[in-house]
Formats: structure tokens, C-alpha cells, sequence
């Protein structure tokens, strides 16, 4: 052609197809449509290259293009074409684009190993889509044996060797069924959250706002303080629906939802959520805490082991006092070291093996603002190994001793948060209205403390487990005390529970240790040549 003209290229997605639209716009002349000699026509493509699946061909005239933008503006004349690059302002709408024509793609293989299921996902990289991942499988209660992760560029692969809670392969007709259902993951937008937080919810880990008010609360542990506050709830007419309590380092955190006693509904009286909060505090403070002690009212939907982290790293849990020294036997081997030669920092961690160990590392280090872009798990016996290569979320690796030491001492204290210590005790019984005070109240009479606790109702059954400890932490507790607690309370609805794995750390190794050296099977190595796994050494 001769004549200049301005080209708009938008990109509308419906729910089943991606539908593509070229609006033409004035040309500059008073020519009144686009018009090109016969013995002169030239076509050229544009190639969307954002999803190798969804790549559609539009035939227009010129030379060949690839598009990787949103929208793009260009003039065509004999003699050049100029292309503008998209603004600033368009980068988000470019990435909200980009995930939305890559959803998660979620493959369950049960084929390719005898022990376990590995299930593969794809998909747009963002900030936080590993731990979304990782929380899916946690929630499932799925244990993950291995996993391979790589995440550099736009794009993240990662690859999970699971089993479920026997160590047994899943059955395809039942989890896999469901895990297929996570292809549409929070990242989605609205459309899928539903869908995604129904999932979760029906295993227990996320709470609907519409169901109950959720209460938040942190401050210094001491016995008897979880006796205290559930008698508060039931003194105010509260019933505890579902609660979880963390203790870690002398500090404590625990997430609480509760019902109207009378209705059964959510509380959202305004006076009345104040006194709540307020006579909560006044416990949690007692006479050694009058400053860091909090309670919160949470709004919307929360998962609960989420927000347990975020809670108590926010209240410095993981501070080491100085004059206190643990034992070399109770502390996980961790190690931050820098890899100049790939701009990584490498994260190296070894520790007991447990349930949803994965889940609490990857969850500390994204509220950290780190980014995962590579990482090695091997969980196949009683030691856990994990090996990260990380970034801030700037791009920059870990720059100062004080930042090396915090992410040890906040990994370490990930770990320890959710390690059980103490005799698990499990009550299940008929639910009714102040069972948590009482139950608690018969504890601290027996001078039981309680360093870790779930609470949960299904129907009209309360399941609930304890972890308690002796007056001073200790988790031996004597075999007399035990059966008087079950004696008063109910010999048949409260139990002592044997955990199914150990807890205990494995020997300690001094110096510096690296998944690479781990690697021996044919599949790793094909793999690492791949470049699927990395490692500095």
C-alpha cells in the first residue's frame, strides 16, 4: 500500500475459546477501505505464541511478526514498519492475560512409578503459584515423596512424587479425580476461586466467612491459657465451631471460628465482636505480656495453616534468645549459602521427616518475599532433604549476614512450629456447648499444658486432638496423670493416640551438604542434564 495505516489488534477470552478480533481503524487518506494492488499482495502472519495449544494464524498483508503483547500499534509504508512497545501500565493487564490463556494444566501419572503417583503441573508463572500448588496437595493430605521444581522465566514445571497418608499410590477414581478439579486455581480470577475454595473447604482447611467469625490471637504462652480463653468464649455465648493453636519459642498463635450460641449464625454485631476482642486481650496480656499480646477479628475466607504462619512469624517467633541454647539434637540443619556463579541463593535443608513439611518451608519463604525458582525434594525416608535456589522478589539474591541469619532462624522456626511435642490425646464425643472449657479446665487441674491443639466439628461430633505437656514443657507426662484426665473426662471418648511417625531429628552434620550429591538414579540424571535440576556443586 501506499498510504500509512494504523492497525489495532484485541484480544477478547470467553469461557471455552479465545476469540480474536483485528479492528481497523481511519486510514490517514481519505482512501475509504484497505486496498492492495494484486501483483503487489504480500500476506504475513501473526503467530500467538503465549500457548502453544491455543496458537492461532491471522493472514493479514506484510512480512511475518510474532505477537507477545496485549495490544499492538504499528504503521505499514513501502519503505518501513515501526512497532511501539506496550507501556508500563500495561504490564498487569499483560500478565493477567498471559495466565489466563495458560491456565494450571494438572496431569496425575499413575503409570510411570511403582510407589508412588507423580502429578505434573504447568502453567504461567507468578509470584506464589508454587505454594498454591503445594497447598492443594497439602490440603488433600497427600504426602509428597519427591518433587522437582523449576520455575525460571515465565513459566514454572514442577513435578510431585505422592502417595496418600499409607504410603500407598492414589487411586484414580477418587484423589486424582479431585486434583484434576484444580486446574482453574485461584490465579484464575473470580470464576475459579469458588471452585478452588470449595475444594479446599471440603477438607477442612479453609472456612467460609458465611459460616462463621473468625477470631485471630497472639501473645506469650503459659499453662493454662488455652483453658482460659475457650471459658471466655463460652461465658459470651460462643460456640467454637473449628480452632487450631500453634506454640513456638514461649509465643503462641491460634485462629478460632465461632457461632452465635443461640442462632448458630456468624457474629457480626459490632459491640459485640468489640467485647470479644477485648475481654480476649485482657487474657492473652496476664502479667507478662501487656505489649505484644493481640486479638483480630479476620474478614473473609482463611486457611488456617497459612494464616498460623503469617501470625507468628509477624510476632517474631522466630527470635532466638541468646542465653538460650538448644540442643544440637532438637535444631534442623539448615544452610543459606550464595551461588555467585548463577545469581542463586541457595537454601539447603535437612531435617525429621513429617506431614506438611514442604507446605511450612515454601509457605516461609513466599510470605518472605522469596521467589522459588528451582528446587529438589527427597522425603522417601525419616530424613527430609530440600534443597532451594531462591531470589528476593526484586531479583536479587540474599545480600548480608543479617538477612542469611533471619532465613535460618525463620525456616528453623517453620519447622519446630508444627513439630508435635507431648502426648497426643484425641477426643470425640457428642458436641455441645463449653466441651472445649471443660475439657481444657480438667487439663490444667491435672497441671497439663497444651502445646499444640485441632479442633473440629463434623455434624454434631466435636474431633478434637491435644497435644499436652507437663506444667514446664516437658513432653514426658506421667502414665498417672494421663488416665486420671481420661478417667474424668470419659474413658471412651478420649484416647491416646501413638503418632505414626517419628519426630525425632536425625544426628546432626557439620558443613555444608547438597542435594547434588543425592542425585544417583538414572531419572535424576537424565533430569539434571536436562536442566530441570540444578545445583551449584
Amino acid at each position: 500500500p501506499t498510504n500509512s495505516l494504523s492497525l489495532s489488534l484485541s484480544l477478547s477470552l470467553s469461557s471455552s475459546s479465545l476469540s480474536h478480533r483485528i479492528q481497523r481503524l481511519k486510514p490517514t487518506t481519505e482512501q475509504s477501505h484497505f486496498t492492495t494492488p494484486k501483483k503487489k499482495k504480500k500476506t504475513f502472519n501473526l503467530y500467538f505464541l503465549l500457548n502453544p495449544t491455543l496458537c492461532k494464524k491471522i493472514s493479514v498483508c506484510s512480512i511475518p511478526i510474532s505477537l507477545h503483547v496485549i495490544s499492538l500499534s504499528f504503521s505499514l509504508s513501502p519503505q518501513k514498519m515501526d512497532v511501539w512497545s506496550p507501556s508500563v501500565a500495561m504490564d498487569d493487564e499483560f500478565e493477567k492475560l498471559l495466565i489466563r490463556m495458560n491456565p494450571p494444566r494438572v496431569t496425575v501419572d499413575n503409570a510411570s512409578s511403582r510407589k508412588a503417583t507423580l502429578i505434573k503441573v504447568d502453567s504461567a508463572n507468578k509470584h506464589g503459584s508454587l505454594l498454591e500448588v503445594v497447598q492443594v496437595l497439602t490440603d488433600l493430605d497427600l504426602i509428597t515423596r519427591r518433587a522437582y521444581i523449576s520455575s525460571d522465566g515465565e513459566w514454572f514445571m514442577d513435578v510431585f512424587h505422592v502417595t496418600d497418608q499409607n504410603g500407598n499410590k492414589l487411586s484414580e477414581d477418587d484423589v486424582a479425580d479431585r486434583i484434576q478439579q484444580v486446574k482453574s486455581m485461584d490465579s484464575l480470577g473470580p470464576r475459579s476461586r469458588g471452585s478452588f475454595r470449595s475444594l479446599r473447604r471440603s477438607v477442612g482447611l479453609v472456612q467460609s466467612a458465611d459460616e462463621n467469625t473468625t477470631i485471630e490471637l497472639t501473645g506469650r504462652d503459659r499453662p493454662g491459657l488455652l483453658s482460659e480463653v475457650f471459658a471466655v468464649l463460652a461465658d459470651l455465648k460462643c460456640n467454637v465451631a473449628a480452632a487450631e493453636v500453634w506454640t513456638h519459642n514461649s509465643r503462641m498463635a491460634s485462629v478460632v471460628y465461632i457461632t452465635d450460641e443461640a442462632t448458630g449464625a456468624p457474629i457480626d454485631d459490632p459491640d459485640r465482636l468489640g467485647k470479644i476482642k477485648q475481654l480476649l486481650l485482657y487474657v492473652l496480656k496476664g502479667d507478662r505480656d501487656r505489649r505484644s499480646a493481640n486479638t483480630a477479628v479476620s474478614v473473609g475466607s482463611t486457611h488456617k495453616d497459612r494464616r498460623l504462619h503469617q501470625m507468628m512469624y509477624a510476632d517474631r517467633d522466630y527470635d532466638v534468645e541468646e542465653d538460650v541454647e538448644e540442643e544440637n539434637g532438637n535444631r534442623p540443619l539448615v544452610t543459606v549459602e550464595n551461588c555467585l556463579e548463577k545469581g542463586y541463593t541457595v537454601v539447603n535443608l535437612r531435617c525429621g521427616d513429617r506431614p506438611k513439611l514442604l507446605f511450612d518451608t515454601v509457605c516461609t519463604l513466599t510470605d518472605m518475599q522469596y521467589v522459588v525458582y528451582h528446587a529438589t525434594i527427597i522425603a522417601e525416608g525419616p530424613e527430609a532433604y530440600q534443597e532451594y535456589y531462591i531470589r528476593h522478589i526484586d531479583g536479587s539474591p540474599i545480600s548480608s549476614e543479617a538477612e542469611r541469619q533471619r532465613v535460618i532462624n525463620c525456616l528453623e522456626a517453620a519447622i519446630k512450629r508444627r513439630t508435635s511435642e507431648g502426648i497426643r490425646l484425641e477426643l470425640c464425643c457428642e458436641d455441645r456447648v463449653g466441651l472445649l472449657s471443660d475439657v481444657t479446665r480438667i487439663f490444667r487441674e491435672n497441671g497439663l499444658a497444651v502445646s499444640r491443639a485441632e479442633v473440629t466439628t463434623r455434624g454434631d461430633q466435636a474431633v478434637n486432638a491435644f497435644y499436652v505437656t507437663d506444667a514446664s514443657g516437658h513432653p514426658s507426662v506421667k502414665t498417672e496423670t494421663i488416665e486420671a484426665v481420661r478417667k474424668e473426662i470419659g474413658l471412651a471418648v478420649l484416647r491416646v493416640k501413638e503418632e505414626a511417625y517419628s519426630s525425632s531429628p536425625p544426628a546432626q552434620e557439620h558443613g555444608k551438604f547438597s542435594l547434588g550429591n543425592l542425585f544417583r538414579t538414572r531419572s535424576e540424571k537424565f533430569l539434571y542434564n536436562l536442566g530441570l535440576i540444578k545445583s551449584c556443586t
